[in-house]
């Protein structure tokens, strides 16, 4: 049985959305540019994969299964929205900097994907301690790309300057080249590291695709079969 810490941890290492499950990769390459953005979507993002979590797990039993993802949506969008006015009240700077991609977390795979493969079938507070658990992993990928990023792009990190008047900034790494190659980079490095262990997609089985309802081949086993 998975301890309480464990359900929290996997999603930082082991169950990394953004570097094992390569999930969110749009907001991942989009938000990086610099540290502040990176940490202030992956925040906007973990409040609302907690909430949604934690509401879609206490109404799992009273929402129809046909009509289960919509309702997720219209959860998932109630949140942002409450999250967006938030961030346009107390940082307008970085919703200025975030523009669309905060409102796009309804359609974040990530928090779709948890709530269809956990929330709708566990206990309030696993679901909640999951969302937890995959926010911050998210948050701190982001964290990371947005250090390196920043850093060789500009020279800076939070925006104080510090690699100096010697170093010449190298602007591609603000760009989206730049972003993808810092994040293959990170990918192999993780993938490297854990020698192979780390989760494969297959692993997952039918459970987590938005498509199993009406794919074929989850009869005969799914697509890892």
């Amino acid at each position: 049985m998975r301890t309480k810490l464990g359900i929290v941890t996997k999603g930082i290492i082991k169950e990394n959305p953004t570097f094992v499950l390569l999930l969110g990769t749009c907001p991942t390459l989009a938000t990086t540019s610099s540290v502040i953005n990176g940490l202030g979507m992956g925040i906007s993002a973990m409040v609302v994969l907690i909430c949604s979590n934690v509401v879609i797990s206490m109404l799992k039993n009273i929402i129809p299964d046909k009509v289960r993802i919509p309702c997720y949506i219209v959860v998932i969008a109630g949140f942002v929205t409450c999250v967006q006015f938030l961030i346009k009240a107390y940082a307008p700077g970085l919703d200025k900097a975030l523009g669309l991609f905060i409102p796009l977390i309804v359609v974040n795979c990530i928090i779709l994907g948890r709530a269809e493969m956990l929330a709708n079938k566990n206990s309030v507070l696993d679901s909640a301690l999951d969302g937890l658990g995959m926010g911050l992993g998210f948050t701190f990928a982001l964290g990371c790309m947005g250090v390196i990023r920043e850093l060789l792009g500009a020279g800076t990190l939070f925006n104080f300057p510090i690699l100096g008047n010697g170093f010449t900034p190298m602007s591609i790494f603000l760009l989206a080249p730049g972003g993808f190659f810092v994040y293959g980079l990170l990918v192999a490095m993780i993938n490297y590291v854990s020698k192979g262990r780390a989760i494969k997609k297959k692993d997952f089985g039918c459970e987590g695709c938005a498509m199993s309802t009406t794919c074929q081949r989850a009869q005969e086993g799914g697509c890892g079969k």
